[in-house]
């Protein structure tokens, strides 16, 4: 008869248990010490080893030569154990057996002593489901129970479990397994099963196991049935999934705003018969592991992704702001629900929510406007807005007419032109030279300067007294009053961070080229009040 992997391969001892070392380090040494608890409670999600940590502690209180705390699984109460023969452990499953005829039959069978081993054992699974009178029922027993009786207590739900049975237990929370735990022990599985497995592929499965050893290994299990080799492909196919790149090109389209694309992946996934419910739900987590990389520096701590899927993925995410990612997961909630309520609009819900995402004007909600006025925001504080408007005058424009502030004119860098005001526009006699140029302050270099001394005080020290300039290409032009500053900036990787804290703070990227510095004696009182105040004079001028 088949066996399950996933049951075949169940830990035996405290040291093949994956991902729990907190917890079998305790009981460990409560075995080897011989110190045990009477009554132990553990709680965790599906498929974290609740159970087999239960069944390997009640090898361990009964094994008659344990080996560093974990049962030897060759001595006689090991194998009566194993093979299900041992009466004096029993394992009982709450959510079938609720009802306090139950736990009375327990509390009267306590009285009595194991009849071959050393602990009679109640392991109880799913706890949580027992009613509240069978709860009561089992407070006083569990509270002070014979001595050669431990209870076990196994749940998914802590909470519904009344505080008086949680204080009378020691305590175990079992933590989701760590992806790469899972892939690796997948591996190995595969390894020994003679299942060929691919190293993305197993990546995949676990995390679509969400932190469940049970889970990953079933899925395995079921791709395997395939009788080929286990790739990303077959992983999509068997589960469903429509994959990352599939979700690349769905974003991409949403941001293009190319609504034939949308539609044409909608009808793909309709056609190929996978569930378009979850299909959703992957573009969910997609829009969940953008918004993870537009708020966070590390993000890598918190997606499991490769080096591509993560190159991936910062390209797409760049492509749009955070208010507008918000504003597409409420959508995309919202349609999740309607297509749970109702499977035959669940393709009429996608198309409508997907044009609505592409078009924030489609939309009156909060979020909407929250999005366009985002958008706003960032073309005025890009200068996009002035680029449009002054194309046509910057094209009259000599590109080597030299920029002036004040008094003074900035030799040495080719600078763009500032648009010309409206006295500027009329007609020039030939004889007349051509008017100065006016550089704008970086209103933002306060913030700038700060966040480099956040990172490199001793940097920081040498462009703090400099000026600060925007030109009407998008250059930043850094003004110093001596070469030693200026010379100082190249030191190192300070022009890298003075880049970066430059893109943070005006919100586009500053490469290299468009950063210019000069030297140039101060003449100024140094009050960017009087820098405006002169920039206005010489443009009415």
């Amino acid at each position: 008869m088949h066996q399950a992997l996933y049951r075949k391969w169940r830990p035996r001892t405290f040291e093949d248990v994956c991902g729990q070392e907190h917890i079998t380090s305790i009981l460990k040494y409560e075995a080897m010490e011989g110190a045990f608890c009477h009554a132990y409670l553990f709680c965790g999600s599906r498929g974290t080893g609740k159970t087999t940590c239960a069944k390997i502690l009640a090898k361990a209180v009964n094994c008659e030569s344990p080996v560093n705390g974990s049962p030897c699984g060759v001595c006689a109460a090991c194998r009566a154990i194993d093979s299900g023969a041992a009466t004096d452990v029993l394992e009982m499953d709450a959510a079938s057996n609720n009802g306090v005829d139950n736990i009375r039959d327990i509390r009267d069978e306590v009285v009595y002593p194991p009849s071959l081993l050393k602990y009679r054992v109640y392991i109880i699974d799913e706890v949580h489901m027992l009613s509240g009178s069978a709860f009561n029922a089992l407070l006083k027993t569990l509270e002070e129970p014979p001595s050669y009786v431990i209870f076990i207590l196994a749940t998914t739900e802590m909470h519904k479990l009344p505080a008086t049975i949680i204080s009378r237990c020691q305590r175990f929370e079992f933590r989701r397994i760590a992806t790469p735990v899972l892939r690796d022990r997948l591996r190995f599985i595969a390894g020994q099963e003679g299942i060929e497995l691919d190293d993305d592929a197993a990546l995949l499965l676990a995390k679509l196991a969400q932190g469940g050893m049970r889970d990953a290994i079933s899925l395995m299990e079921l791709c395997a049935g395939a009788r080929r080799r286990i790739d990303v492909a077959l992983v999509n196919e068997t589960v469903g999934l429509t994959g990352r790149d599939a979700m690349l090109r769905v974003v991409n389209a949403i941001a293009d705003k190319n609504y034939e694309a949308l539609y044409a992946q909608i009808h793909e996934v309709v056609q190929s018969a996978k569930d378009l419910s979850v299909f959703w739900q992957d573009l969910i987590s997609f829009y969940r592991d953008m918004l993870v990389v537009k708020t966070t520096k590390n993000y890598v701590t918190y997606l499991d992704l490769t080096d591509e899927e993560s190159r991936q993925l910062t390209e797409v995410s760049a492509r749009f702001s955070k208010e507008t990612l918000l504003f597409h997961q409420k959508l995309l909630d919202a349609a999740l629900i309607t297509m749970q309520g109702a499977n035959a609009l669940k393709r009429v819900s996608a198309e409508m929510t997907l044009t609505r995402m592409c078009d924030e004007a489609l939309n009156t909600s909060n979020e909407a406007l929250l999005c366009r006025i985002a958008r706003l925001e960032e073309q005025l504080m890009s200068g996009a807005w002035r680029a449009s408007t002054t194309a046509s005058v910057a094209e009259d424009i000599p590109k080597d007419t030299p920029v002036s502030v004040g008094e003074e004119t900035l030799k040495g860098e080719t600078v763009a032109p500032v648009a010309p005001s409206a006295a500027q526009t009329t007609p020039k006699k030939e004889s007349e030279a051509p008017a100065k140029r006016t550089l704008r302050p970086l209103r933002v270099w306060a913030e700038v300067v700060a966040r480099l001394t956040a990172q490199a005080p001793m940097s920081a020290s040498f462009v703090r007294n400099a000026q600060a300039y925007e030109t009407e290409d998008h250059k930043v032009l850094l003004r110093f009053d001596n070469e030693f500053s200026m010379m100082m900036l190249d030191r190192d990787d300070t022009k890298d961070l003075l880049r970066g804290a430059l893109s943070v703070c005006l919100q586009r990227e500053v490469r290299e080229s468009d950063l210019l510095c000069q030297i140039m004696p101060q003449t100024s009182t140094g009050c960017a009040i009087d820098e405006i105040i002169e920039a206005l004079d010489d443009a009415e001028s």
